[in-house]
């Protein structure tokens, strides 16, 4: 498609579409700023949004960024504008994670690698984490294959468990839920997050209303942003008896490869929205350096996991709320 021209309107526009990503805790931890002169937009991590007892290392709020990276890319494209992107650009400042140049392409026949983002455009809004209960029904094995490979355009792995490494994975998410509601401090940062709407108009974090029914059974699968607190008239209802769980991983562990599992994360996110499926997320036992290497599988390879990504066939999760973009973007000439 001919190329937009990147004023204002535009430029928000892009950055709408990038805070749109998931990110833990719906912390938000980003900050874009676009300069006119270069036609550069920078992606800055706001590390004082970040989780010191749930996320020491920075990987989770690294991974959230890398989902907002891909949506800017998407959106890009969608636009016309190509988005050459380079990932931790100032080595001498880690919170530069990404540096994004807008260039339009006037006449220029689009590439299948542009198109193939581009499509992806109608799944950003769309996209929400459903933490309700999914149906029992199968993912077809082709449309696996294609989230398998929707990840790997993002150089990164994306496998479904198989039976016996399931079975092992969902015990060390319950077990990590346990140790999550044990442990005050982590609860209590976790509170941070959550949001009473009865009393508040929030912009960030997990409002109330997102946090989906317990599971009748017991079992801890998404996490529990209620902790040990009861909430009247909360749901208690079954969940699928065998949830169709997958792994995301990278080869190497460090913010480059956190951004790139973002990205890898965000691409299969709108590609199963587009092909009908809903999703959360059991980072638990990623948040646990004890017991992550406990995730990984010969089965399935070597690499660091990064995601464990619940997918499937079921109700589509509420909105939760979003930073204004004015919030989150400056312009420098």
């Amino acid at each position: 498609m001919p190329a937009q021209p990147l004023d204002d309107a535009t430029l928000k526009e892009l950055v709408a579409d990038a805070t749109a990503a998931p990110s833990m805790h719906n912390a938000q931890p980003w900050r874009f700023g676009f300069r006119r002169s270069s036609r550069t937009l920078t992606l800055r991590a706001e590390f004082d949004r970040e989780m010191p007892e749930a996320d020491p290392s920075t990987r989770g709020l690294h991974v959230g960024c890398g989902a907002a990276l891909l949506n800017l890319r998407v959106s890009a494209e969608h636009r016309g504008l190509d988005a050459v992107t380079t990932l931790v650009p100032v080595p001498a400042d880690p919170s530069v994670v990404a540096a994004v140049r807008l260039g339009e392409r006037p006449g220029a026949p689009e590439n299948p690698a542009a198109a193939a983002l581009a499509a992806l455009h109608p799944a950003i809004p769309q996209r929400h984490t459903s933490r309700f209960p999914f149906d029992d029904r199968a993912i077809p094995d082709d449309l696996r294959a294609h989230l398998t490979e929707a990840a790997h355009d993002e150089g990164s792995d994306f496998a479904f468990l198989p039976p016996k490494h399931l079975e092992r994975v969902l015990v060390v998410i319950r077990d990590a839920e346990g140790f999550d509601l044990s442990d005050p401090a982590r609860e209590a940062e976790q509170r941070y997050w959550t949001r009473d709407t009865k009393v508040e108009a929030p912009v960030d974090g997990v409002p109330d209303h997102a946090f989906g029914p317990t599971d009748a059974s017991g079992r801890a699968l998404n996490r529990d942003f209620a902790g040990t607190d009861i909430v009247p008239g909360r749901a208690h209802v079954p969940f699928e008896g065998r949830p169709q769980l997958a792994l995301l991983r990278t080869a190497r562990d460090r913010p480059a490869d956190w951004l790139r599992a973002g990205q890898a994360l965000e691409r299969v996110l709108l590609t199963a929205v587009l092909h009908g499926l809903v999703a959360s997320f059991a980072t638990q036992p990623l948040e646990w350096p004890e017991i992550r290497h406990l995730l990984r599988d010969p089965a399935l390879g070597t690499g660091h996991p990064q995601m464990i990504v619940r997918l499937g066939y079921g109700p589509d999760g509420p909105r939760t709320p979003r930073r204004p973009v004015a919030e989150v973007l400056t312009v420098e000439p």
